[in-house]
């Protein structure tokens, strides 16, 4: 992209960070990387107030022109992740106070909806009034006491999780001057007498279109499916390994291929064991760029078993490649993914399971379903998102 003279003067500050490992990439870490990278060439200047972890991170790709704050945080380690969230707050707050806005047109982004990345964008609202805030808020926390994905140990987390985001979605509605969130449905909790729905953004996330194109499609596919996505309760990636007994069932030899780390790996790696899938399930761990498009294209059907989401851009990285997809009937992924998948029932892993089959039988529904998917997925293009969320950012200044 050639530089837009018209954006010079745009300075973003970015607060981001909350992700604690270099190793992964999470949905909104993904999007703000994919976006400040096309924002960049085209003439914006972005402050970035992380940690060391964050700026490793994108130092991991290729963004060097970014101008970094950081909150150091690493011999606070001995204090758990909480303890260092906390640490990064404060930090961070204390380092808006040290900050002045730049000349021209300035935004506050908070990649998400952790303290360590909003209460400071907040801090900097009240500090710079002037100054439009745009508040990521991905994912809504699951209601404890409507049931949760967080089970067993991992019960008390999803409590905190709940509880912590209650006062950050008070001070979003109060005062932020725009909302990403992730799907349609999630738009509705925002808007009101002073957010408008203009306001409030569904971003949904991008693919790579093109890439996709440039490596060769393979006859004898070595993976019937393929999954992507954090190792984390909330994508049901246990109940994956269930859903692929049932397949295994009626296919002995079918491999799945999960690519992905997070707290459940040592789970994932047990069950599939005591269910005797070591020779039906490769863990590739986590893969990014070519060598995913690889395993994808390696592929026949891309697996969303996710039981609580907000949408999830994973899934659609397969599906640019041409696979067909199989999730749960989840409220958020009639919007997300209305064609391109087929819906299950909410949480039948029998039905989950036969879905896959059908598309791996059923040669003329694999192909209906997998031009749909690569059909739906060329609406998501990086390009077009960066520069309609520009858009929306430049209608505020």
């Amino acid at each position: 992209m050639s530089l837009d003279l018209e954006n010079s003067d745009i300075s973003i500050y970015v607060m981001g960070g909350s992700q604690t490992r270099v190793d992964s990439l999470d949905g909104s870490s993904r999007i703000f990387i994919e976006c400040a990278r096309r924002w960049l060439s085209s003439g914006v200047k972005i402050y970035f107030f992380t940690s060391e972890d964050g700026q490793d991170l994108l130092n991991r790709y290729g963004l060097k022109s970014i101008r970094y704050v950081i909150a150091s945080s690493s011999k606070y380690r001995h204090l758990g992740l909480y303890g260092q969230y906390i640490v990064r707050m404060v930090k961070q707050c204390l380092n808006v106070l040290k900050t002045e806005p730049s000349k021209g047109r300035n935004i506050i982004y908070s990649g998400s909806d952790f303290w360590p990345d909003a209460i400071p964008a907040f801090f900097m609202k009240m500090r710079f009034n002037r100054t439009k805030w745009v508040a990521g808020f991905y994912l809504f926390a699951s209601n404890p006491l409507n049931g949760s994905p967080y089970k067993g140990k991992a019960a008390l987390k999803g409590f905190i999780y709940y509880l912590s985001q209650i006062p950050v979605y008070f001070l979003v509605r109060k005062y932020a001057d725009a909302v990403w969130v992730t799907s349609e449905p999630d738009r509705g909790k925002f808007i009101g007498k002073r957010l408008s729905a203009d306001k409030v953004v569904a971003v949904r996330g991008g693919v790579d279109v093109k890439t996709p194109s440039l490596i060769q499609v393979l006859e004898n596919k070595k993976f019937d499916a393929v999954f992507i996505g954090r190792f984390h309760p909330q994508k049901g990636v246990l109940e994956l390994i269930d859903i692929w007994k049932i397949v295994c069932a009626t296919k002995p030899n079918s491999k799945l291929a999960m690519i992905g780390v997070g707290e459940l790996e040592s789970e994932v790696k047990s069950k599939i064991s005591k269910l005797g899938l070591d020779g039906n399930i490769v863990l590739f761990g986590f893969k990014d760029g070519y060598e995913k498009l690889k395993i994808f294209k390696d592929s026949r059907v891309v697996v969303h078993p996710a039981i609580y989401d907000s949408g999830g851009m994973a899934a659609c990285e397969a599906m640019a490649c041409a696979l067909p997809g199989v999730s749960f009937d989840l409220p958020a992924l009639k919007t997300y993914y209305p064609k391109g998948m087929l819906k299950t029932p909410c949480f039948n892993k029998e039905v989950f399971a036969k879905n896959i089959l059908k598309l791996l039988d059923n040669e003329e529904l694999n192909k209906k379903i997998s031009k749909d998917a690569l059909e739906w997925a060329k609406d998501w293009d990086w390009d077009k998102r960066a520069q309609d969320l520009l858009n929306n950012i430049k209608s505020m200044t």
